[in-house]
């Protein structure tokens, strides 16, 4: 079964967020269902640097402004057709703001761009290559379900995964008359949304199958807390609405064999994680003595709970407790972790930014994964810090709570725990989940136990991988 993936990023090319892992992941995991996975991607400079030789399969007088080609190419185990339009892709800062942080203006075209692509291709653009399923994510990726809807003459199924439905890709409605799309699409049954343009919604819209990546987060954003002003158009599709989690790459998130780490070890020798914690310790400027360390690798934003975290610092330091954070974003929360940095040193260590090294000791060193988040979709982090015996701490929301057995009297006597959940999301919730935490973590039998049955979790994409290959298979059926 051939099937397009159509994704803004993919790692290891390009990756701004945990969409580039699933996307670079998934068809590695699908290869053993007999699923042959080609990733349609934009050619950003770092992808076309990536590609080495590349066959030009197609070429476009005018891809929205300029001449553009597409480019087959192998890089890195993953079946690329990569989309060569400089005007589009070929520019500094980042993939989808300028050098100031700002959305790049022309972000609807570029798109855009994308989606009629994957909708050419599965019209037989190229010859001897017309997918029979395009897995389409997020907005970036959505309106390919649109141009396969309006454009007629293909049988190919689209499903659409949303990952994060917080980002939208809404615009004016001045771009629609140039997005090659018949005016029939600027209605409630199309792309229109609220008098504009709406590339998530235009998507959910049109898709065949709609996918997100959990099932809690497939039943909370059926609901206005969650859903972002499109709950309505949810839970009318809910028929066609499945939640599947996420999986991690096992082979490149390995605490047996991970060059990351200072030490190297298994569910069976939890104790070298000692060598790790000292590294990490080090690295971060902190004291080691006999209470937990607590990991934080996020983007510091609202949504990701750092604000609740910043006003329980001083608790958590207060209880016997350590805190090291990775991580960048808005301005205020930085300063909020410099500050606690500097008014708790060798308790409280603060790296800015983004070390995907680094963030691999944290997982091997940290004795507990902080994952606060006000919503979470999937999360990757928790299952990071399961695989390698850093015990997540997450709020119930989403995937956080489809992935994570609190430890609970009942969980921790069977022998089922893997971490700690918290709810509400707020200050005191967050509180008191740091002082259940640091009284788990003085009883050493119940610990170790939770690091090993967390260990020991399937967090790969076997299973996951299975159930979109029976989604694939039960949208063909209905041809």
């Amino acid at each position: 079964m051939d099937v397009l993936s159509v994704t803004s990023e993919i790692y290891p090319l390009v990756k701004t967020g945990g969409l580039a892992d699933v996307a670079g992941a998934l068809p590695r995991a699908l290869a053993a269902h007999d699923i042959a996975m080609r990733s349609l991607v934009p050619g950003y400079p770092q992808v076309m640097a990536a590609l080495g030789k590349g066959r030009v399969v197609a070429r476009f007088d005018d891809l929205f402004g300029d001449a553009a080609q597409l480019i087959a190419a192998r890089v890195e185990g993953l079946d690329l057709i990569v989309i060569d339009a400089p005007h589009l892709y070929d520019r500094a800062g980042g993939i989808y703001v300028d050098e100031a942080g700002e959305d790049w203006a022309d972000n609807w075209t570029r798109y855009a761009a994308l989606g009629w692509v994957a909708a050419e291709l599965a019209r037989g653009l190229v010859e001897g290559y017309r997918p029979r399923i395009i897995h389409a994510h997020d907005w970036q990726g959505a309106m390919a379900a649109a141009y396969v809807a309006f454009g007629g003459d293909s049988t190919t199924k689209v499903a659409l995964t949303i990952h994060n439905i917080a980002f939208q890709g809404q615009f004016g409605a001045d771009i629609f008359p140039h997005l090659r799309l018949p005016q029939a699409a600027f209605d409630m049954t199309g792309v229109e949304y609220y008098g504009g343009v709406g590339f998530l919604k235009g998507g959910l819209r049109c898709a065949h199958a709609i996918t997100t990546v959990s099932p809690t987060y497939a039943l909370e954003i059926q609901t206005p807390e969650y859903g972002m002003g499109l709950e309505g158009l949810l839970v009318e599709r809910s028929a066609d609405l499945y939640g599947i989690l996420n999986g991690i790459d096992v082979e490149a998130w390995n605490p047996r064999t991970d060059a990351a780490l200072a030490a190297n070890y298994a569910a069976a020798s939890t104790g070298k994680r000692q060598i790790n914690t000292l590294a990490l310790a080090e690295r971060f400027g902190l004291e080691m003595d006999g209470g937990p360390l607590f990991g934080l690798v996020s983007r510091l934003t609202w949504q990701k709970g750092i604000d609740i975290v910043a006003d329980n610092v001083d608790w958590l330091v207060s209880l016997g407790g350590r805190l090291a954070v990775l991580g960048s974003g808005d301005g205020g929360l930085e300063d909020a972790m410099t500050q606690a940095a500097a008014r708790h040193p060798g308790r409280v260590g603060f790296v800015r930014g983004y070390d995907e090294n680094l963030s691999h000791l944290m997982q091997g060193g940290a004795d507990v994964m902080l994952v606060p988040s006000r919503f979470e979709p999937c999360g990757l982090t928790q299952l990071y810090g399961l695989r390698y015996g850093a015990v997540p701490l997450v709020s119930r929301v989403g995937g956080l709570a489809d992935t994570v057995i609190d430890a609970n009297e009942a969980a921790v006597e069977a022998g089922v725990a893997t971490g700690i959940q918290f709810s509400p999301v707020d200050g005191p919730g967050l509180g008191e989940a740091i002082r259940r935490t640091v009284s788990l973590f003085h009883r050493p039998a119940v610990w170790s136990r939770m690091q090993r049955k967390g260990m020991k979790t399937d967090v790969s994409w076997d299973r996951s991988a299975e159930k979109y290959a029976a989604l694939y298979t039960s949208l063909l059926g209905n041809q």
